[in-house]
């Protein structure tokens, strides 16, 4: 976890991801949380005689800055909105999934190119969508794109955009499609290349969901950007959320859920703990 609007962040992750690519492991090395404010926030595990860096149960990334455009999406950020279906509030921002008489809200705060977010959703991402299926509780997502402020490029925003481009087809699209996204298969390594970036690899991704596969409208939207301005929206309304300072954030209604840690609560990583987590907030 990294702290928001901390410019010495940036800078330590990009000495960080030089300092891997110089070494060229990136394929060896144990996933490890992203350098903030200076230090390594991990614990140092001894198995074997070996130190393994672990970091937050999974690897979250701290919200450091909400990103912002070059290029085209400069160009984004000064288009006509176009809000994807099944959004609703003044910009389209409030993405809600599940039973309109749902009484509990589960609010999840991720980041496309987020390494716990893809933790998180590949241990109890099937977990949230049968919850959200039995009216456990409807699911409010808060996405964010500070990643590309932090490892440099576009991949969280264009991911985004195509998440915009399949909730126009439909929650389940978007679910599954997000998914997908955050998929051992799919997810890009933190250091390595900016896959989400290319819209072709996003439709590849896509390619697996049978709403998606072959979906014309679809991909045209991806490959226009048809939803780039809503992605940016998305992101400065994830930003604006001033208690949040790290993904992933997981909260039932008003409760954090996740383990105490020196830099905030660590999201639970696996299915068990998610459960209990969620039961004992169900009863406060």
């Amino acid at each position: 976890m990294s702290n928001r609007n901390n410019q010495a962040n940036k800078q330590a992750a990009r000495e960080r991801l030089r300092a891997e690519r110089e070494r060229q492991a990136k394929k060896d090395r144990v996933r490890r949380q992203l350098i903030v404010g200076g230090a390594i926030v991990g614990v140092l595990a001894i198995a074997g005689g070996i130190g393994v860096a672990v970091a937050n149960m999974g690897g979250g990334s701290s919200v450091s800055s909400s990103g912002g455009g070059s290029g085209d999406w400069a160009k984004a950020a000064k288009a006509t909105l176009v809000k994807p279906q099944n959004t609703s509030g003044k910009n389209g921002t409030t993405v809600v999934v599940g039973k309109k008489d749902a009484k509990n809200t589960l609010n999840l705060f991720e980041d496309p190119r987020c390494p716990g977010c893809a933790g998180f959703e590949q241990n109890v991402g099937a977990t949230v969508e049968k919850d959200i299926k039995d009216g456990k509780y409807k699911a409010s997502y808060h996405l964010g794109t500070f990643l590309d402020a932090n490892l440099k490029g576009t991949g969280s925003k264009n991911a985004l955009s195509a998440l915009g481009a399949a909730l126009d087809v439909s929650p389940d699209a978007f679910l599954k499609y997000k998914y997908a996204l955050y998929s051992k298969e799919f997810h890009p390594d933190e250091t390595g290349p900016d896959k989400f970036a290319d819209d072709s690899y996003l439709i590849k991704v896509a390619d697996t969901i049978p709403a998606l596969k072959g979906n014309a409208a679809f991909q045209k939207a991806v490959k226009s950007g048809t939803y780039d301005r809503w992605a940016l929206e998305m992101s400065d309304a994830f930003s604006a959320v001033k208690d949040v300072t790290s993904t992933p954030t997981i909260k039932l209604n008003d409760s954090v859920l996740g383990t105490d840690s020196p830099q905030g609560k660590v999201a639970p990583s696996s299915v068990a703990a998610f459960n209990s987590m969620v039961g004992k907030a169900l009863k406060s």
